[in-house]
């Protein structure tokens, strides 16, 4: 399905994400947020956004779409094709806005929600029109590269939408992927909060520093991966004998009492500020642009890297990546050659003007 229209209702980090991914594929996009900064906020990202994808696209990027900036919801989805909702994780305000969008929005539109959480058969339940054409669309940050995209669907959800989801996430480059049964937090947030809940008790019982736990992430388990993920991993731990022999020799080991998984630490001032104060220490020395700028280098080098894997056809990420950077690509050439065939048709013809014979200027 080709979007012609966008909306994002929510302009922060991952909605102003949204707006950046979608503006770069060449798509028109009009937003709501109430913020007043919200149009210098979402302008930041896109610069980074811009800067990521010329690395990416060093021939040229596609002709971008046209960002508008509406006073309401219901002028922001007038005929958009697609919603991306990305508001605040308040099943009350997801219920407001969401009512909203469904009572303007046209029929036939496909509503998604950042939500990195809640239940879509629980915000469906305040959309009287059309709760069937909701799904949760959970993105991960940066949305403009980060290509993965969690779809769940609700107990009102018609698999036609979720199949059409499918589709408009993937023609902007993205990896959609079904979750097949509706649980809170779906499975990329229950996988990152059990390594945040274990992280959070080994800072506290000062085993290590933040810093030094991140260092044990990135130069381990963390460049595996990001280009195999874990079962893919953890077969090849298994050697020769593959995932049966590792199941049967680490197995055991789920039976002692190593983890703290199932008891959270009290999240008090005493644990914020010493988590505070070690990342102060760790990163204070960068400004947020400028980490953003860093993380978005490195993710970009990675594909790239990835993207020539496999003899050329790439690897995981990279394979993802090597078809998006050349769908792009073709997309600004389609662009660059109807502005170069416009700009020839509009072009003042000269008129040759024949000297007399026998005169010689």
């Amino acid at each position: 399905m080709t979007i012609e229209k966008a909306a994002a209702i929510g302009g922060g980090v991952i909605g102003a994400g949204w707006v950046a991914r979608l503006l770069l594929n060449g798509i028109d996009v009009s937003i709501f947020d109430p913020d007043p900064e919200a149009s210098r906020k979402v302008g930041e990202v896109m610069k980074g956004a811009r800067r990521a994808y010329k690395q990416m696209l060093p021939g040229g990027l596609p002709k971008e779409g046209k960002l508008t900036f509406a006073k309401t919801i219901a002028e922001a989805v007038t005929d958009a094709d697609f919603i991306q909702e990305s508001v605040p994780e308040r099943l009350d305000l997801k219920h407001k806005v969401l009512a909203e969008i469904d009572l303007h929005a046209p029929a036939n539109s496909i509503i998604g929600s950042s939500t990195s959480g809640i239940k879509p058969s629980d915000m469906q339940v305040a959309m009287k029109k059309h709760p069937e054409r909701l799904v949760v669309g959970h993105p991960f940050n940066p949305v403009y590269l980060l290509p993965l995209v969690e779809i769940v669907g609700g107990a009102q959800t018609f698999p036609e939408a979720i199949e059409v989801a499918k589709e408009i996430y993937s023609s902007i480059g993205m990896k959609p992927v079904v979750i097949r049964k509706e649980i809170e937090a779906f499975v990329g947030d229950r996988l990152l909060e059990a390594a945040w809940r274990e992280a959070l008790w080994l800072i506290k019982d000062g085993i290590c520093t933040v810093e030094e736990l991140d260092d044990i992430m990135r130069y381990s388990f963390g460049l595996r991966w990001a280009q195999m993920g874990m079962f893919q991993v953890y077969r090849i731990a298994g050697g020769e004998a593959g995932m049966r022999h590792f199941m049967a020799q680490f197995g055991p080991c789920l039976k002692w009492p190593w983890t703290k998984l199932m008891d959270v630490p009290e999240f008090n001032d005493e644990l914020v500020d010493l988590i505070a104060g070690q990342s102060d220490e760790q990163s204070s020395k960068w400004s947020i642009r400028e980490l953003e700028k860093i993380r978005d280098d490195n993710l970009v080098a990675i594909m790239e890297a990835l993207s020539k894997q496999n003899k050329g056809k790439g690897w995981g990420a990279g394979a993802l990546h090597k078809d998006y950077t050349k769908r792009l690509a073709t997309l600004a050439a389609s662009t660059t050659s109807k502005a170069a065939v416009k700009s020839k048709a509009t072009k003042p013809v000269k008129k040759i003007v024949k000297k007399p014979a026998g005169k010689r200027g």
